[in-house]
């Protein structure tokens, strides 16, 4: 039987199956990368629902495994060395999955490296843009009376849009035939940019149709849409 006492989160969120990879998220943009990734590899986990709702992030258990007190985070039972492995960022935990599993990043080193510098754009400039976007189209920013905040993140979400819009063109998926994490860390955030956001029409989306195209492909794997409910919310 894993042991996974030593780690503070489990008195909190109990391990009923400590032998599998312990995930603590929320279906936001960023927290359906791992979930999305686990269901791809088929990776036996359990998921438990970090609830924004009471703080669940700020919580001396949750901040003892990530101290930036975001999700996700997870622990591997079965980490390097046989050792359980604590890890936090969607991005480190995509490449982690990836490289444990040998699945959805390419074995030769140009293509991995192909794949980890979409990983790094979507990290350094979707997710934070997008997520910009919908705070001042929705929520709180929506009444400041200075929208040029709004118009500097929606400018830049749209020239984020023509880069990918760009390199998809001909492509099924962002190294071409190959659905990689480069795909799993962009499709919660573009889906939530038209979805969630309500920003489709204020992006001009209907205008970048390879990624319209992309996202509906990337939408109807079974695992993807079985990764964007989990965990599930709170009823």
């Amino acid at each position: 039987m894993n042991d996974l006492s030593d780690f503070p989160i489990t008195r909190r969120w109990p391990a009923h199956y400590p032998d599998r990879i312990q995930l603590y998220s929320l279906p936001t943009p960023n927290g359906v990368k791992a979930s999305i990734m686990l269901e791809e590899t088929g990776l036996p986990y359990e998921p438990h629902l970090v609830d924004f709702a009471k703080d669940d992030q700020k919580s001396v258990e949750f901040v003892s495994l990530n101290p930036n007190g975001k999700i996700p985070a997870m622990i591997d039972p079965d980490g390097p060395g046989g050792k359980p492995l604590a890890l936090f960022e969607s991005g480190a935990i995509l490449l982690y999955l990836a490289e444990k599993t040998g699945r959805f990043i390419p074995a030769d080193p140009a293509g991995r490296w192909e794949a980890i510098q979409w990983v790094m754009f979507q990290m350094g400039g979707v997710g934070p843009m997008f997520g910009q976007v919908g705070f001042f189209n929705k929520f709180a920013g929506k009444d400041w009376d200075d929208k040029r905040p709004l118009g500097r993140y929606v400018d830049e979400a749209k020239r984020l849009l023509g880069v990918m819009d760009g390199v998809l063109d001909g492509r099924d998926w962002f190294l071409g035939d190959a659905y990689t994490i480069a795909d799993i860390s962009m499709l919660g955030w573009v889906r939530n940019l038209i979805g969630f956001y309500e920003a489709g029409e204020l992006v001009g989306f209907d205008g970048y149709a390879n990624v319209a195209a992309w996202l509906e492909r990337g939408l109807a794997r079974p695992a993807v849409q079985r990764g964007l409910t989990i965990p599930a919310r709170p009823a």
